[in-house]
């Protein structure tokens, strides 16, 4: 795939479609749901299970960043445990949800337009936890995406991430094989759909205008956080209700990580 695309331009205007035609992770909670969060049951997730025990805790007038995390889902239940909450995301169609449920709920909720790698409209130490549900496949590089939550995390802050087990990314996507049960290993990581998507593939794929996707290697998802600057306290992996894939079938194919700025 040789055409020069403009990646954020390019999945920012697949997820506007999403959110237009209501995908899951477009879907906003509901009024039930928003009531037990200000109960004291929050419900946010990182993965499709509940988070750890202790991860999150009581969120009451901390400042919190749901990064690349719009779709009317976790920020408006983190800001009706009492968080003070603001959600940055590419998508304008995603944060109109979250911007719907604030309104129909009198929620105080601020929503930025913007790339997850670059949070220059924030400045050093503005936030003591980052709730970032599994969106970063969606730029080539991460490490930006570390750095950046890094410099405005306070110093014992959390960072809260999920990200997608790179193992998925390496398999042969034949439908054929999918049905016999078969997994056929082809691509080296880290995967990138301009690179390792055959052109045809590649087509289909814009025509149903899905976002392009990037699997990155433990390494940038792991290794990227320590370099950063956080320290690993909570390590989770977590099932795909749903399998796509059939390594889905034998292996928790959803990571999540807690980790804290030293």
């Amino acid at each position: 795939m040789t055409e020069s695309i403009d990646i954020l331009a390019y999945n920012t205007a697949a997820w506007n479609h999403q959110a237009a035609n209501g995908c899951e992770w477009s879907r906003p909670v509901d009024t039930a749901e928003i009531a037990a969060a200000r109960a004291g049951q929050l419900n946010a997730r990182l993965t499709p299970g509940p988070l750890p025990s202790g991860w999150l805790g009581d969120v009451r007038d901390l400042r919190v960043l749901c990064l690349a995390g719009g779709g009317g889902q976790q920020a408006p239940l983190l800001a009706a445990a009492g968080a003070q909450v603001t959600v940055f995301d590419a998508s304008i169609g995603q944060l109109a949800q979250d911007r719907a449920v604030a309104d129909r709920e009198g929620l105080a909720l601020t929503c930025i337009e913007g790339d997850m790698r670059d949070l220059g409209v924030f400045a050093d130490a503005s936030f003591d936890i980052i709730f970032h549900p599994i969106s970063n496949l969606y730029v080539p590089n991460v490490l930006p995406v570390w750095r950046e939550c890094a410099r405005v995390l306070i110093t014992g802050g959390r960072l809260l991430a999920s990200f997608w087990n790179p193992v998925v990314f390496v398999g042969d996507r034949d439908p054929v094989l999918r049905e016999q049960g078969l997994l056929r290993p082809v691509w080296r990581l880290p995967y990138s759909d301009l690179v390792n998507l055959p052109p045809t593939a590649m087509v289909a794929k814009r025509e149903r205008n899905e976002a392009l996707v990037f699997g990155h290697t433990l390494a940038d998802q792991i290794g990227g956080q320590l370099d950063a600057g956080l320290v690993l306290t909570g390590f989770h992996e977590d099932w795909q209700p749903h399998p796509r894939f059939v390594i889905e079938n034998v292996l928790p194919t959803f990571i999540a990580t807690r980790a804290v700025k030293v």
